[in-house]
């Protein structure tokens, strides 16, 4: 067994509600109903399960997983925290068939909780709040198109004509995914409606700071948004230019083809409306890859404080 794979919290429960709980209340336990900190204690008795907490000013009861991805479910922390650390260490992802085989859930139960840690995984930025980039850096922007959309919108400018190859192919009838990436920093994806001209503009200008340098294909798409920044330089795929100097969309190239692969290899089939949660898995691993200094210890940790505040019933994981 790997070494990380020793650490007690895979196979003891108590230690893996203690490590849950150092995560969540560093400092103490927090009352997750009135958000009070005092008057809080342990709960006694027999009938009392580990881990139960009573809180005084409020007069209720709580545990670690209350008000997070986890509330209310059954399965033990000890396969949550196993469960993390594979979603969170494998490079393209980890099917809800693999990880059923291997924690001895079933597939439904697997599937939901791949659904949670995703959310766990969720950027809770808000539009414009840090922006990638800044003063001599670089962002990379492109968009791909990944996967049938299942409800495709009548576009005014084909006047009813059928799209290429009764619609099964190119960009018209496949989802749209528009990505920014900060050269050798995070990366930010997006799933608009249609890949359009306002939908991009809007993405690029609430994610990235005025004073970078954008870098693009030769897409008229950055074209508008493209002249708000200190520099928006291109290189010309069509014409066989892929780097000239250091303008380039290779970056943001190798992170869909990771995508890409993890989507056809492991995954293999995603709902368009869960489309956004596997962008946010893959985001989250390239954001907190080895190469920014984040080992797998780490990684895991940090999904584990991204549980609380979030909330998913299984009727509504999308």
């Amino acid at each position: 067994m790997p070494a990380n794979l020793q650490n007690p919290i895979f196979t003891d429960e108590t230690k893996a509600r203690e490590a849950l709980e150092a995560m969540r209340w560093p400092d103490g336990p927090v009352c997750p109903h009135c958000g009070s900190v005092e008057g809080i204690t342990k709960a006694q008795g027999k009938s009392a399960r580990p881990g139960l907490y009573y809180c005084a000013p409020c007069n209720d009861q709580f545990t670690a997983t209350v008000g997070t991805v986890m509330e209310r479910s059954k399965i033990p922390l000890t396969k949550w925290w196993l469960a993390m650390h594979l979603l969170g260490t494998s490079k393209k992802g980890m099917s809800a068939h693999q990880l059923h085989r291997m924690l001895g859930i079933t597939y439904k139960s697997a599937w939901f909780m791949c659904h949670r840690i995703r959310e766990a995984m969720r950027d809770d930025s808000v539009p414009g709040f840090d922006p990638l980039g800044g003063k001599g850096k670089v962002v990379e922007a492109d968009e791909t198109y990944f996967g049938p959309v299942e409800e495709r919108k009548p576009s005014k400018q084909r006047k009813g004509r059928p799209y290429t190859k009764g619609g099964r192919s190119g960009p018209g009838g496949k989802r749209a995914i528009v990505a920014l990436v900060e050269r050798g920093g995070r990366v930010r994806s997006f799933h608009p409606a249609t890949a359009d001209g306002e939908s991009v503009t809007a993405i690029v200008l609430e994610n990235i700071k005025r004073e970078s340098r954008l870098h693009t294909d030769e897409s008229r798409l950055y074209m508008s948004p493209g002249a708000q920044f200190a520099a928006h330089e291109t290189v010309t795929h069509s014409h066989k230019e892929y780097v000239r100097g250091d303008v380039h969309t290779n970056t943001i190239e190798g992170v869909f083809s990771i995508f890409k692969r993890g989507m056809k290899g492991v995954y293999q089939h995603c709902d368009e409306k869960h489309l956004h949660r596997y962008l946010a898995e893959f985001d989250f691993r390239y954001n907190n890859r080895t190469a920014l200094g984040v080992d797998d210890v780490e990684r895991v940790a940090k999904i584990a404080k991204g549980i609380a505040g979030k909330r998913l019933t299984y009727r509504l994981p999308h």
